[in-house]
C-alpha cells in the first residue's frame, strides 16, 4: 500500500479509506494517542490505538522519537484541533527511540540546548517551521530571478581577492604547518602552496558576478560566504549564505526598485505557502514577547511586520536627510541613543536604522549616496566627491537587510579608488579590464539569506535559521 503524507491525510476528505503513513511519534498518551508527525507539516496527525487488542511490548516501543509505520482508517475526528485520525489497525516499530537517551522530549528547551543538539533540533516543531519557511523563501528566490530573466551565477568558493577590503578571511592551504616554506625575507613562500598564490575563502562573489553580467546582462549568485570575524553576536555568522544579483546597464535607481521588488514579492511567496508555520511562529513570538518587560515589547506580531514590509513602498532618503533627522530626534539629543550622532560622516547602527524605519517613516527605508569613507572601493563616485551611489535597504527590528550600490565603471576613477585604498592592481587585474572593454553602468546588492530567515520567522538569533551554524569556537557536527 502506497505511502500517504501527514499533511496529504490533514487535508483529505477520504473517511472510511485505510490509509498508510510513516514518520515519528511526538507524544503517545494514556496507551492509546499518538500524535505523528512526518516533516510536511508543522501539525500532527492523532492515531488512535487500540490498546486491548495490542501487544503490551509494543506498546511500551512507542515511545517520543520512535520511528513508526501505521495502518488504519482514516475517520472523523472525535476531539478538537482537527478534522480527520487515523483508527489504527496495524503499527509497525522501523526504529526505536531510548526515552533515558532521548534529549528532545516534549517540554520546552532552550535555544541553547538545542545548539548543542544541532543533529536532533530539526525534531522540535519550532526549528522544523523554521526550516520549512527556508526552504521556501530558497525556492522563492530562484523562482523570481528565473520568472525575471535572471542567469544563476556560480562564483568561485576560493579566491585570492578580498571584495570588501576587510581582511577577515579564512585562508586556504595544504601546506605542512607544521613545516611552513619561508622565503628569504622570512615571510610564507606561498608559491609552494596548492595554487601557487595567497587563497582564501570568499566573502563575495560580486566581483566575478560582475564580469558575468557584462556579458549576459542580468545574473546573480546564491552560495555560501565565509566571514572569519570574531563576533559572537546573534547576527553574525562565520559561515552563511549570500544572494547577490548583478544588471548591466542598471543605475542606482534601477537598483533600488530591483530590491524593493525582489523582497516583498519573494515574502508574498512566502506568506501564501508556509501559512500553517508562519502562523505558529507568530504564536511562539507572541507569547515570548509577553514575558518581557512592556518597554522592550515589539509594537508589531510576526504576520504584521511581514505585512508591513510587503504592503508598503519603501521610503528613499539620501544618508545626509537621515543623518539630519537623527541629530535632532529625541533619541539623540536626550541621549538615549548608545552611538549619538553629532555629525555628517558618521557609520550608522543598528539602532539609527531601525528608529528611521519604526519611529520616524514607519515603513521600510532605502538610504542612499553614503558618505565615501565608510563604503566599499567598487562603489561609483558621486560628482561631489565625498559621497558613492551606495544604498542599504532597511527593515523593522532588523536594520539593514539589503547592501548595494551603482558599480564604479569608470576605469580611472576605480584605479585611483583601489590606489588610494592600497588594493593591489596585480590581484585584480581581471577585474579592471572590465572597464577597458565595453564597459557601462551597472549595478547589484547582496542580501543575507540568513538574516532574510531571520526576519520572515521572527527568530532572534541568527544561529537558529540555519541547520549546523559556524561560529567563533564552535565547528561541531
Amino acid at each position: 500500500m502506497s505511502k500517504t503524507t501527514v499533511a496529504e491525510l490533514l487535508q483529505s476528505d477520504k473517511i472510511s479509506q485505510e490509509v498508510h503513513v510513516k514518520g515519528w511519534v511526538r507524544t503517545f498518551r494514556a496507551n492509546r494517542f499518538i500524535a505523528l508527525n512526518d516533516g510536511s507539516t508543522i501539525n500532527n496527525i492523532q492515531c488512535v490505538v487500540d490498546f486491548e487488542n495490542t501487544d503490551e511490548p509494543l506498546l511500551k516501543r512507542i515511545t517520543t522519537g520512535a520511528a513508526v509505520a501505521i495502518t488504519g482508517t482514516l475517520i472523523e475526528s472525535q476531539g478538537k484541533g482537527q478534522k480527520v485520525e487515523i483508527k489504527v489497525t496495524h503499527i509497525e516499530i522501523l526504529g526505536d527511540s531510548n526515552p533515558d537517551e532521548f534529549p528532545m522530549q516534549p517540554k520546552k528547551h532552550s535555544f541553547e540546548f538545542l545548539r548543542e543538539n544541532a543533529h536532533l533540533r530539526i525534531r522540535t516543531n519550532t526549528m522544523s517551521a523554521v526550516m520549512r519557511v527556508r526552504a521556501a523563501l530558497s525556492f522563492a528566490v530562484h523562482n523570481y530571478f528565473t520568472k525575471n530573466g535572471f542567469y544563476n551565477f556560480h562564483a568561485p568558493i576560493i579566491t585570492g581577492s578580498d571584495a570588501e577590503g576587510a581582511g577577515e578571511m579564512f585562508k586556504v592551504t595544504n601546506l605542512d604547518l607544521n613545516k611552513i616554506p619561508k622565503t628569504e625575507d622570512g615571510t610564507i613562500d606561498y608559491k609552494q602552496d596548492f595554487f601557487g598564490k595567497e587563497t582564501n575563502l570568499t566573502v563575495s562573489g560580486q566581483l566575478e558576478a560582475e564580469t558575468y553580467a557584462m556579458a549576459l546582462g542580468k545574473v546573480y549568485t546564491f552560495g555560501p560566504t565565509f566571514r572569519a570575524e570574531n563576533s559572537n553576536t546573534t547576527r553574525h555568522l562565520a559561515e552563511f549564505w549570500m544572494i547577490e544579483p548583478e544588471v548591466a546597464f542598471n543605475d542606482l535607481n534601477d537598483n533600488m526598485d530591483l530590491a524593493e521588488n525582489f523582497i516583498q514579492e519573494v515574502l508574498r511567496e512566502v506568506l501564501e505557502n508556509c501559512k500553517d508555520d508562519l502562523a505558529f511562529l507568530d504564536e511562539r513570538l507572541t507569547k515570548e514577547e509577553s514575558t518581557k518587560p512592556m518597554a522592550q515589547r515589539s509594537e508589531m506580531s510576526l504576520l504584521k511586520k511581514l505585512k508591513f514590509v510587503t504592503e508598503n513602498n519603501f521610503k528613499r532618503v539620501s544618508y545626509t536627510e537621515a543623518i539630519q533627522i537623527l541629530r535632532n530626534c529625541k533619541p539623540n539629543k536626550k541621549k538615549k541613543f548608545q552611538f549619538i550622532i553629532n555629525e555628517w560622516g558618521a557609520d550608522l547602527q543598528s539602532e539609527h536604522e531601525r528608529f528611521l524605519v519604526e519611529k520616524h517613516f514607519k515603513c521600510p527605508v532605502i538610504l542612499f549616496d553614503y558618505p565615501v569613507n565608510i563604503k566599499a572601493f567598487y562603489m561609483r563616485l558621486n560628482e561631489d566627491g565625498k559621497t558613492v551611489r551606495a544604498m542599504d535597504v532597511l527593515f523593522p527590528q532588523i536594520g539593514e537587510i539589503v547592501g548595494g550600490s551603482q558599480r564604479e565603471e569608470r576605469y580611472d576613477v576605480l584605479k585611483e579608488k583601489m590606489k588610494a585604498l592600497d588594493i593591489d592592481e596585480k590581484e585584480l587585474w581581471w577585474y579592471l579590464d572590465t572597464r577597458k572593454f565595453g564597459t557601462a553602468v551597472h549595478s547589484g546588492f547582496g542580501l543575507g539569506f540568513e538574516r532574510l530567515v531571520l526576519f520572515a520567522t521572527g527568530m532572534n538569533n541568527i544561529r537558529d535559521v540555519i541547520p549546523f551554524p559556524r561560529s567563533p569556537q564552535n565547528a561541531a557536527f
